[in-house]
């Protein structure tokens, strides 16, 4: 058995999820001067990454935390059908100016049921059915994430107590029953659009996320020709 076999059986005992962290590197952005780390989760493979202000937080506060699920649709090509590129982009700008760490979760796709399922739901949604309801009609979790391993990269880097940058307290719950303490929720509210507000008043009405949802705010979209469908009506992340 080599070292690091036996330093993850230890943890296993322990009751703590075995990760790996690599070498910590610059990462200039648009959102400022961040560095980087990238951590393997040992039980699944799946590879995360941290990326974070090099300062200390501001005014000593504990650091800002934002776990962000991986999307490819909202992350890299700017769909509206979710707010998730936007909060991301928020949560970076957040960090840079007060201090902490983004924690970019992969293997996170649709609320963890993977690319292809999350494409397969948007379809039963452009059908009629919620977020929730589409993943329940391909017979998937409505949320199958787990932050077993971003707690346990959270408490390798040091933080023990954050303020968590989100909407969703099920986030605060699972972090708190792995032993990292949320001192404060910062909400990560972007203004929503007639693309996407289906979407979230669902997440706000079944899933409990704290949003506000000013419709009136929401961002006007084209209308389509009578009996046309849009095919961005609600998202799945």
């Amino acid at each position: 058995m080599t070292t690091s076999e036996a330093r993850n059986e230890v943890r296993a005992e322990r009751g703590t999820h075995p990760v790996s962290g690599g070498p910590i590197v610059q990462l200039p952005s648009e959102f400022g001067e961040f560095v980087a780390q990238a951590w393997t989760d040992l039980v699944t493979g799946a590879e995360h990454l941290a990326i974070s202000s090099p300062l200390p937080p501001v005014d000593g506060k504990a650091p800002l935390v934002r776990l962000h699920s991986e999307c490819l649709t909202g992350d890299v090509f700017g769909s509206y059908r979710c707010d998730c590129g936007e909060q991301l982009a928020y949560a970076l700008e957040k960090i840079n100016e007060e201090g902490g760490t983004l924690l970019y979760l992969r293997g996170q796709e649709g609320r963890g049921i993977g690319l292809a399922n999350k494409i397969k739901a948007y379809a039963l949604q452009e059908a009629g059915f919620d977020t929730v309801e589409a993943n329940e009609q391909l017979g998937l979790p409505v949320d199958a994430r787990r932050y077993n391993a971003a707690a346990q990269i959270l408490a390798e880097m040091g933080l023990q107590e954050v303020r968590l940058l989100s909407n969703n307290p099920d986030k605060q719950n699972r972090l708190a029953e792995a032993g990292v303490s949320v001192v404060e929720m910062v909400p990560t509210e972007v203004p929503s659009r007639e693309q996407n507000i289906r979407y979230l008043q669902t997440k706000k009405d079944r899933m409990d996320h704290r949003l506000t949802l000013d419709t009136q705010a929401a961002e006007p979209v084209t209308v389509l020709p009578a009996g046309s469908q849009s095919t961005f009506q609600h998202e799945q992340d």
